[in-house]
């Protein structure tokens, strides 16, 4: 339910890529979208293959990720095949799909924001504390490792949703409106297009250059990487992750508070790493 309320704080799209959007449903045959500009939110079940998700066929059009354009909602994501899943972690990358045949060789836009849940064993208890977890370790750690290092990696935010009690699901409390944060939102955009592209479209010197650490910012950044043992791109996810919450905030560059909650961002990193 979460996930399918993301396109709600995001702003429209652009015409260009409401154009992308209509041109990969229009390949596939698709009735196209009587609301123009709105997000696509694709969610197809664990038993898709990965023909399904990337695209194929004798000859090639599209699949999920590219009608994802620019959501891709992985529900159960252990349950998916670990082909399946690897397929996922070049296309998060380059950000294009690239299917050849024999007779057609076929190129399609892969921008999407991918989303994922999954339980934190298989009983789906662990951690429960209403609930004993029926699970043994050995079993948790196969869970747990059907989603590969390089994959989350991948994944910029790994956060822990605990089972809300029956006194707070019930409660009438009112928190902030999807108004008040997609303002948020599309003012944080707008900056990182005035410094010239999304954060998410940065390279490496760019984003550096964006965050402008200071000396003993970069070496306390350094002795966590080294503790938690992160990889090279995860320190560059922290940096894209830590500059967008400044962007929130409207502060002009990210300082020890936002990489820190960059850092606690990456649960999963931490629990396998130490698993």
């Amino acid at each position: 339910m979460l996930a399918s309320r993301l396109p709600g704080i995001l702003p429209p799209l652009s015409d260009d890529e409401a154009l992308e959007v209509a041109a990969m449903r229009s390949v596939c045959g698709l009735t196209l979208d009587q609301h123009w500009g709105r997000r696509p939110f694709r969610q197809p079940h664990h038993s898709a293959s990965a023909a399904a998700l990337v695209g194929g066929g004798s000859k090639p059009k599209p699949g999920e990720i590219s009608l994802a354009h620019l959501e891709l909602f992985l529900d159960e994501l252990p349950e998916f095949s670990r082909h399946v899943l690897e397929v996922l972690r070049q296309t998060l990358e380059s950000g294009t799909i690239h299917l050849a045949r024999a007779s057609h060789e076929r190129r399609y836009p892969a921008q999407f924001q991918l989303v994922a849940a999954m339980n934190p064993c298989p009983c789906g208890h662990l951690g429960d504390p209403r609930q004993r977890c029926q699970c043994s370790n050995a079993q948790i750690q196969r869970y747990q490792a059907r989603v590969s290092g390089p994959l989350l990696d991948r994944i910029d935010l790994q956060v822990e949703v605990p089972a809300l009690p029956a006194q707070q699901l019930t409660a009438q409390t009112q928190g902030e409106s999807f108004a008040a944060v997609r303002e948020r939102v599309i003012a944080a955009r707008e900056r990182q297009l005035a410094r010239g592209a999304l954060n998410s479209h940065l390279g490496g010197r760019e984003l550096e250059a964006a965050c402008a650490l200071q000396a003993d910012e970069r070496a306390w950044l350094a002795e966590v990487l080294e503790k938690l043992r992160l990889s090279a791109r995860a320190y560059h996810r922290i940096l894209r992750v830590a500059l967008t919450l400044a962007d929130l905030q409207g502060e002009p560059r990210p300082a020890q508070p936002h990489l820190m909650e960059a850092i606690g961002y990456r649960q999963l990193d931490r629990l396998l790493k130490c698993g």
